[in-house]
């Protein structure tokens, strides 16, 4: 078997002779000259064939390849500035591991139908390759921030017997002889863990049966949902805004040529910065109101009202202490104004809309007994949720973050079912 080094390797190996395995992406020819656009995964570089510099072999196969064949390249590797990887192949050997025919994904237009069809082979493309390199880069960060600060990663369970926020929305299934539900979050469970940790956080994938074809839906997606005891809801919101900044500056660092590639304009990237501003409820309420927008005290906010408020920063926002009315159960009152809660959605700039939901916890067993009443919910089945306002109950805060969502804003996509390898959306469930 060869030794191979990557595209990504090449910096090391210039004036060197050097095997990659790779994919050819495109081909152009010039008479006696052949420019081969080989990619590997780990990028591209361009290879130059010239007839008179190899064998007739070499020259032929070269010749012979299509779009996505698949080849062994032998080649002396040069810095070449104009190049995007700053480096380019002259050629030597090419063997040619198989000719792709008919590949159907070509440089011209597709619809969306056609290529998330074809989703296993438009991954190849340079921007969906790219999208998915800022998507690792995010996950990346987003371990490291917590894993940097003492969090414990905990894994929450998929199949549970209930749900966080009541059971619509839910998928079904059995378990066994019993009802169980595939989950729309850990949260519960990580409180659970806080108090045995202190600082928790998960990362999973989270199911939604919602009926939804917006932009900005997902029927699977993945979240973070980080726990704390002993937190507030004030150093919640701190904990939060340099999280966002921290993942944010990383992939500014660490993916600038892949924001290229995708065309993001990373001057917006570079203002996300904490402190992020804050707004209430009321103010948002009263924004909107005279922004000629008919919405009234008491009622959630939609997409074009997200919109509207975001406008205004360029940063993410926080849209704190809502209405206690539709937020969640577990959600703590404002001592000073319990008709409220201690809670906050962080709202992206740019027209993507909330990317963290959370609050500060009811952490009086009382106060959560009267909840489960209100909210009919079974006592039974959360019983073991009870007790951990029974069994030293402690103040203590988290949050959720959306993952895909996350990234389609820091690569400004226009939808979000191109942030995630596979999209589960409504009418989608293949590939």
């Amino acid at each position: 078997m060869k030794t191979l080094t990557t595209i990504g390797q090449l910096k090391a190996a210039v004036g060197q002779s050097v095997w990659i395995g790779c994919w050819l992406n495109g081909k152009r020819s010039s008479g006696k000259i052949q420019f081969l656009q080989l990619r590997d995964g780990t990028g591209y570089v361009q290879g130059v064939v010239v007839k008179s510099e190899v064998a007739e072999a070499a020259w032929n196969a070269a010749k012979e390849l299509t779009q996505e064949s698949s080849l062994y390249v032998k080649g002396i590797v040069r810095e070449e500035p104009r190049s995007q990887s700053g480096y380019e192949l002259t050629v030597e050997e090419v063997e040619i591991i198989q000719i792709a025919q008919d590949y159907p994904i070509t440089p011209k237009e597709h619809g969306v139908d056609f290529l998330m069809d074809r989703r296993h082979l438009w991954l190849r493309s340079s921007k969906q390759r790219a999208i998915l390199v800022v998507r690792a880069e995010i996950i990346r960060s987003i371990q490291q921030f917590f894993d940097d600060r003492n969090f414990t990663l905990v894994d929450p369970p998929i199949l549970t017997p209930s749900s966080s926020e009541g059971t619509t929305n839910l998928f079904h299934t059995k378990y066994f002889e019993e009802d169980a539900y595939l989950t729309q979050s850990g949260q519960l469970y990580m409180e659970a863990a806080a108090m045995a940790l202190g600082k928790v956080y998960s990362f999973g994938p989270t199911f939604r049966a919602e009926k939804s074809k917006t932009r900005r839906h997902l029927i699977e997606f993945w979240m973070i949902e980080p726990e704390m005891a002993f937190v507030d809801h004030e150093e919640n919101l701190r904990v939060q805004e340099q999280f966002i900044a921290f993942v944010v500056q990383n992939v500014l660092a660490n993916c600038r040529k892949e924001l290229e590639t995708i065309g993001r304009d990373v001057s917006k990237l570079e203002a996300i910065q904490a402190p992020f501003p804050r707004i209430t409820y009321d103010e948002a309420i009263a924004f909107l109101q005279e922004q000629g927008q008919e919405i009234q005290w008491g009622e959630d906010f939609g997409a074009p009202h997200e919109t509207a408020i975001a406008e205004k920063y360029d940063r993410p926002v926080f849209i704190t202490h809502y209405p206690a009315s539709f937020k969640a159960f577990y959600m703590k009152p404002d001592p000073n104004r319990p008709e409220v809660v201690l809670c906050a959605d962080m709202i992206a700039p740019e027209g993507y809309g909330e990317i963290i939901g959370g609050s500060q916890r009811i952490d009086d067993p009382e106060l959560l007994a009267e909840r489960f009443r209100e909210h009919e919910l079974s006592t039974e089945v959360y019983q073991w949720y009870l007790d951990l306002r029974k069994y030293g109950t402690v103040p203590h805060s988290g949050f959720g973050l959306g993952l895909e969502r996350t990234v389609a804003w820091i690569c400004g996509l226009d939808h979000v079912r191109e942030t995630i390898p596979f999209p589960r959306t409504l009418y989608r469930l293949y590939p």
